[in-house]
């Protein structure tokens, strides 16, 4: 769930700097130290919980790399490939993956990471409390000021735009005119 979540959430400022595995790992270590005032009243708590950590370690994190003298706009960056571990795919069995198999998968996750980032923040942010922090409406509407309601529109509304951008992402090769077709 916390991949999840700083995959999707981090940015590509904070993701240019640290990998997802790092984040998570960071988090972890936050949570064992402080898991003294910590009381479980459930899944649903815990797991608001943990993305308040979550949320708070990007913000951390991108107030970081946001200050002048490490602020990457001002980097003549070298291209780097994403960590090991930073993909969903890098967890899996490799027996269960051909390599046909793993070049469709990360050709979907960056299809939908595309069609996500295209959605408005409130949207974004909804979506990820309720399909990755898995939240409950009523959490999710409060922490986001919103009427239960108004967080159902949202996440389903939302994950109707990604769905319908990922199955239409823009003209492909079947979308050029033939050559034996005459313009107008």
């Amino acid at each position: 769930m916390l991949r999840a979540y700083f995959r999707l959430k981090a940015g590509p400022k904070i993701l240019a700097h640290e990998s997802v595995s790092d984040l998570v790992q960071s988090v972890c270590l936050d949570v064992l130290q402080d898991l003294s005032g910590f009381e479980y009243r459930g899944e649903a708590q815990f797991r608001g919980w943990l993305v308040r950590h979550a949320w708070h370690k990007l913000m951390d994190r991108w107030k970081y790399w946001k200050r002048a003298k490490r602020d990457g706009d001002r980097e003549i960056s070298v291209s780097q490939g994403a960590s090991k571990g930073d993909s969903p795919l890098d967890w899996l069995d490799p027996s269960l993956l051909t390599p046909s198999r793993e070049a469709v998968g990360r050709e979907e996750l960056a299809g939908f990471e595309a069609a996500f980032a295209k959605l408005p923040e409130d949207t974004r942010e909804a979506i990820l409390l309720r399909r990755i922090a898995q939240l409950p409406y009523a959490e999710i509407a409060s922490l986001l000021g919103r009427s239960e309601g108004a967080v159902r529109n949202l996440v389903s509304r939302g994950l109707a735009k990604v769905s319908l951008e990922m199955e239409n992402p823009g003209p492909g090769i079947q979308d050029l005119p033939s050559l034996d077709q005459k313009g107008s």
